[in-house]
């Protein structure tokens, strides 16, 4: 077998495993409860230039027409206590969303890290029975080892440790 069909195989190995991880999050956020939905959604939307310029236009809009600088609109809060009040109530409720939007991810992440971990204590495994194989060749066909690395590489990993 050649290396271009070797690549292609492991290129589509590839897109088909990243593919199954991709299914795997879209499956995740639509499973999430209804609050998480939708407070991932607002986080989404605050964190976009759009809400910048939407709070801009507003709070520009808010100040210079309190201030009288526009003709023919009557201030409604010219000590600026309204929008202070507004700000305080909406910044209280983004951090919420932002916080219930990262103690999601943060367990996304944890079941991510656990997964992880599953895979490297796998790879360790195979690895070391790899190992055995090779110096086991290697000892039938008179290839001179150094035996310190092979006991190092030959040992099982302790997941406790």
């Amino acid at each position: 077998m050649d290396t271009n069909a070797i690549g292609s195989q492991m290129s589509a190995r590839l897109a088909a495993n990243i593919e199954r991880l991709a299914e795997r999050r879209r499956r995740e956020a639509a499973a999430a409860p209804l609050g998480a939905r939708i407070a991932a959604r607002i986080t989404a939307f605050t964190g976009s230039m759009t809400f910048v310029v939407l709070h801009l236009v507003v709070y520009g809009f808010w100040i210079v027409a309190n201030l009288g600088w526009i003709p023919g609109v009557t201030p409604w809060d010219p000590t600026f206590v309204m929008l202070a009040m507004e700000a305080s109530v909406e910044a209280i409720f983004l951090s919420t969303f932002v916080l219930i939007n990262q103690n999601r991810q943060a367990e996304a992440a944890d079941r991510r890290a656990d997964l992880d971990l599953h895979v490297g204590l796998l790879a360790e495994d195979e690895l070391t029975r790899l190992a055995e194989v090779i110096h086991r060749i290697a000892e039938r066909l008179e290839v001179p080892l150094d035996q310190a690395t092979v006991a190092e590489v030959e040992k099982t990993v302790d997941p406790d440790q």
